[in-house]
């Protein structure tokens, strides 16, 4: 329901739109239904998953924003397995280890703190393709520092949270007295609010930078093969306004629920996850984990070497050829022993 724009996305009501669709392909006659997770699907459908097998009643009752949302009263038809290619751990994951935190003052996205600056030379930035060196000291304070940043944005973000949701409060008591209409009309504006958020600079992630701190066969370049991180990061981002309530759900690191390896270890569905070995969205660590932490007892983890996020094939720095089938084959080839086709 928010296709490419997550200004107003909470996954939780998100999980709305899945149920409904496996439901429709049971109803239109599929034995089988197998959950596909690309990118940002991924740690959906993981959610989906993990609150479909809940039972009535063990599920979420509110939105990461705490306003009320009751899950249990919906039909969540699980799925028979789930399937992963491309897929990251979650956009507040990401966001996490993408932030900026050499940003001094939210409202002004040229501010900085140059001892925490990824891309200031002296702490080790090099223009792409040659590598970046980053110390350990360096990589220590900057790690802090966007944990720090973090907090203060996921804090602003229950603060404005907190002032729509007391609006609301006053609202329903003055609905219940004998009040005067343009103070009920003022608290019903302020309820309606929703304080949009503008967060800048959230493409640093010294992994990109130094091939030193992954094993991956990507290049040396940020989200989307972005070749120019260092500019990349003051452009706008993929979502760069949303709402707080979408913020809270969608891409805070701290309290969004659509983390897909923490939602994997919540279920017993067969997992398969493709991962891409140049991808420059999720790193190497994050679909070991993901099978790591996966609750099923069948789960394969399967490595396509030489091919992208977005599986076209890695034919040099910055150069990419056609489609990769090899993720579609290797999906096609799990599936087949373990829903063989009937009729």
């Amino acid at each position: 329901r928010w296709v490419n724009n997550d200004f107003a996305t909470t996954h939780e009501h998100l999980l709305l739109d899945v149920a409904a669709g496996v439901e429709a392909l049971r109803e239109a006659g599929c034995d089988k239904v197998v959950l596909l997770g690309n990118s940002g699907g991924g740690p959906l459908a993981a959610l989906y998953q993990a609150q479909a097998e809940r039972p009535p009643g063990a599920r979420y009752t509110d939105t990461a924003a705490g306003d009320p949302f009751d899950l249990n009263a919906f039909r969540l038809p699980p799925a028979d397995a789930l399937t992963f290619i491309g897929a990251h751990m979650g956009q507040g994951y990401s966001m996490a280890a993408w932030l900026d935190p050499s940003l001094t003052d939210e409202s002004d996205p040229l501010s900085i703190d140059p001892s925490l600056d990824i891309f200031d030379f002296d702490n080790g930035f090099r223009i792409p393709p040659e590598p970046s060196r980053y110390t350990d000291a360096f990589l220590i304070r900057f790690r802090e520092g966007q944990r720090r940043r973090l907090e203060r944005i996921d804090a602003t973000a229950r603060a404005r949270v907190a002032r729509r949701q007391e609006a609301q409060r006053q609202a329903e008591a003055l609905r219940a007295g004998d009040s005067d209409p343009r103070e009920l009309q003022a608290c019903l504006r302020r309820a309606a609010v929703r304080e949009p958020m503008v967060i800048h600079r959230v493409m640093a992630d010294p992994r990109w930078l130094d091939p030193r701190l992954t094993d991956d066969g990507r290049d040396i370049c940020a989200f989307n093969n972005e070749a120019r991180p260092d500019l990349a990061n003051y452009a706008p981002f993929i979502s760069p306004v949303m709402t707080p309530e979408a913020f809270l759900s969608t891409w805070s690191g701290l309290s969004s629920r659509a983390n897909l390896a923490d939602r994997l270890s919540e279920t017993a569905a067969p997992t398969l996850v493709v991962h891409y070995e140049g991808d420059s969205t999720s790193t190497s660590e994050e679909p070991r984990t993901m099978i790591d932490r996966a609750g099923a007892s069948d789960k394969t983890l399967i490595v396509i070497p030489g091919a992208d996020h977005y599986g076209f094939k890695i034919t040099g720095p910055h150069r990419r050829g056609g489609r990769s089938p090899e993720g579609s084959a290797a999906l096609i080839d799990w599936l087949r022993p373990r829903f063989p086709p009937t009729g």
